[in-house]
C-alpha cells in the first residue's frame, strides 16, 4: 500500500486535537523510521495501533512501538 493511502487511513483515526501525533507519524515515514505494513492491516488492527500510539506523547519510544505494530519485521 502506498504511504499516501496509509496516511489517509491514519488521518481518519487521529483526532484533530492530536495533530502533533499525526505530524510525528508523517515525519517518521519521511525519514524512514516508519515503514508501511508488509502485509495489509485491517481497519481494526490499524485503529488499535493508532489508539496505542495516541496514549503517550510522541517520542522515539512511542514511534518505535507504532513501527513494530505496523511492521513486525521493523528493526526499531
Amino acid at each position: 500500500m502506498p504511504i499516501s493511502a496509509l496516511l489517509a487511513r491514519i488521518r481518519k483515526l487521529v483526532p484533530k486535537n492530536n495533530a502533533q501525533h499525526f505530524d510525528e507519524i508523517v515525519r517518521n515515514f519521511g525519514v524512514g523510521a516508519l515503514r508501511p505494513p508488509s502485509t495489509p492491516m485491517s481497519d481494526g488492527e490499524l485503529a488499535r495501533a493508532i489508539a496505542e500510539f495516541l496514549k503517550d506523547s510522541p517520542s522515539s519510544e512511542s514511534v518505535a512501538t507504532l513501527g513494530r505494530r505496523l511492521d513486525p519485521t521493523s528493526p526499531l
